[in-house]
């Protein structure tokens, strides 16, 4: 169950989402410093965080996914040993099958094909399961950025904060300063540490 390439699509569209966040209303003095010395009136309220970065060292992204591994680990494990024990059935059948009466081969074989169709099910629901536990979790990933975001902004000043990731064409390029990340992230995950604890 490949969930990397799911994750960070959400994760993209959620901080693209929180990217936009407005603050309300509050301004901070012009010469208000920020991360790395620049200043709300040098960067018009508009500053931007590296995706890449809050996905790859944001905590509760790197816990999240580590439930979501084991998560996927433990359902590819039970459906191997389920298929794995049809298939011992299925084999100690073909074995026996000569000796059989034709009645004994008939609801061994339904038995079998039932078995089979219930499994495929089972295997369904696993993977359905899983999709909504991933969807689950990058919906509350999503919020507590979404919630941080909106008062990273209120406590800085900032008009709007937006996002920059590798391959991007929403943001070809944005002057350096205007880049908050380290901040960001360390405030991000300060807060998660005082949420875990």
């Amino acid at each position: 169950m490949e969930i990397k390439s799911s994750f960070l699509t959400k994760l993209t569209l959620g901080l693209m989402l929180a990217g936009s966040v407005v603050a309300c209303n509050q301004n901070k003095t012009a010469g208000t410093s920020t991360t790395a010395g620049t200043s709300t009136a040098a960067t018009g309220g508009i500053v931007y965080i590296n995706q890449d970065t809050i996905s790859l060292k944001y905590e509760y992204a790197k816990d999240m996914r580590k439930r979501l591994d084991d998560k996927g680990t433990a359902a590819k494990n039970d459906i191997g040993a389920r298929q794995q024990a049809i298939q011992r059935e299925y084999a100690e059948y073909q074995k026996g099958a000569n000796t059989m009466s034709a009645d004994q081969r008939a609801s061994t074989e339904q038995r079998l094909q039932r078995e089979g169709q219930e499994f495929q099910q089972y295997q369904q629901n696993a993977g359905a399961q899983f999709q909504n536990d991933q969807s689950d979790e990058s919906k509350k990933l999503y919020d507590k950025v979404y919630a941080f975001t909106k008062q990273y902004a209120k406590d800085n000043g900032y008009k709007m904060v937006l996002t920059f990731q590798s391959g991007n064409v929403n943001l070809l390029y944005a002057d350096p300063s205007m880049d908050v990340t380290a901040d960001f992230l360390k405030k991000l995950n300060d807060a998660y540490a005082k949420d875990k604890k």
